[in-house]
C-alpha cells in the first residue's frame, strides 16, 4: 500500500490522475472510486484519497475474469489524465494512509464473518446430503468416519465464531483500532483455513455432485472456488500473520 503508484498532480481546482488499478471489486459497475494516489513523496506519507466519478474523461474499465465471486465485476480501471475537482479530496493531502488502514479492519471483520458463513453453508449441505445418500445399506450420516467429518468442521467454525463475537463486543466498546489489528489479523487466517477445511470435507461428503456447479453440491462447488480469494483479498495469510507479529512488538 505504501508503493502505490498511481499519481494525481494538483493543477489548479484540478488534480489530474494517472494510473492503473487492479483487482477492483465492482470496478465496473460502481458510479464512484475512493482512490488513493500519490500526492507527495515516497511511501505512506505522500497518499491522499480522491473520490473519482467513474464516467469521467479518461477512465477505462475492463471486467477481469475470476476463478469465484463471478458477480463481484472485479476490474482493472487505467487512469489517463483524469480531471478531478480539489474538492473531491476525502481527508487531508497526503494524510490518505492513515484511512486506509484504519478502514481494513472492518474490511478484515466484514470477510471473516462471510468466511464463517460459508464454512457453516458447507456444514448444512454436508448433513442435508448425508442424510438422504445411502451407502452399504445405510445413511451417510449413520457412517462414523462422516460424522467425525461434520464434528470437526463444527468445532473448527464454533472457535471462529466465538473469537467473532469477542472481536464484535471490543469494537463496540471503543477498543483502540491499533490494538484490535493483530487480533484481527490472526483471527482471518484462522477463518479462511476453516473454510478451506469445510469446503474440502463438505466435498468429500458430496462426492462428484461437489464438482458440479449446478444440482446437490453447486453451493459447496462455489464456496470452495472462492477459497482462494478469501485467504488473499483484504490481505493475504503471509501478511497478516507477519502483521500480526509486528503490531505485537515480539
Amino acid at each position: 500500500m505504501a508503493n502505490i503508484s498511481t499519481v494525481a498532480k494538483k493543477e489548479g481546482d484540478y488534480y489530474i490522475v494517472s494510473g492503473q488499478k487492479k483487482f477492483i471489486t465492482s470496478g465496473i459497475k460502481g458510479d464512484y472510486y475512493v482512490t488513493a494516489c500519490r500526492t507527495g513523496g515516497n511511501g505512506m506519507g505522500g497518499i491522499s484519497l480522491l473520490l473519482i466519478d467513474r464516467h469521467a474523461p479518461g477512465i477505462t474499465a475492463r471486467k477481469l475474469k475470476t476463478q469465484g465471486w463471478l458477480a463481484s465485476n472485479t476490474a482493472h480501471i487505467v487512469f489517463d489524465e483524469v480531471k478531478v475537482p480539489v474538492n473531491n479530496l476525502i481527508g487531508n493531502e497526503n494524510e490518505g494512509f492513515k484511512a486506509i488502514m484504519l478502514n481494513f479492519n472492518n474490511e478484515r471483520f466484514v470477510g471473516i464473518v462471510m468466511t464463517n458463513r460459508g464454512s457453516r453453508a458447507c456444514i448444512s449441505e454436508a448433513i442435508r446430503y448425508a442424510r438422504l445418500r445411502k451407502t452399504f445399506g445405510k445413511r451417510l450420516i449413520d457412517h462414523q468416519v462422516i460424522r467425525h467429518k461434520i464434528a470437526e468442521m463444527a468445532y473448527r467454525v464454533e472457535s471462529v465464531q466465538s473469537s467473532i463475537e469477542h472481536i464484535c463486543y471490543q469494537m463496540k466498546t471503543g477498543v483502540s483500532p491499533v490494538a484490535i489489528a493483530g487480533p484481527i489479523s490472526l483471527l482471518k487466517v484462522q477463518a479462511t483455513r476453516t473454510m478451506e477445511f469445510c469446503a474440502r470435507e463438505a466435498s468429500q461428503v458430496l462426492g462428484g455432485n461437489a464438482f458440479l456447479r449446478t444440482g446437490q453440491g453447486e453451493i459447496v462447488e462455489r464456496i470452495y472456488r472462492e477459497v482462494r480469494v478469501a485467504a488473499i483479498g483484504g490481505g493475504s495469510e503471509e501478511v497478516m500473520t507477519d502483521l500480526a507479529m509486528r503490531l505485537a512488538n515480539l
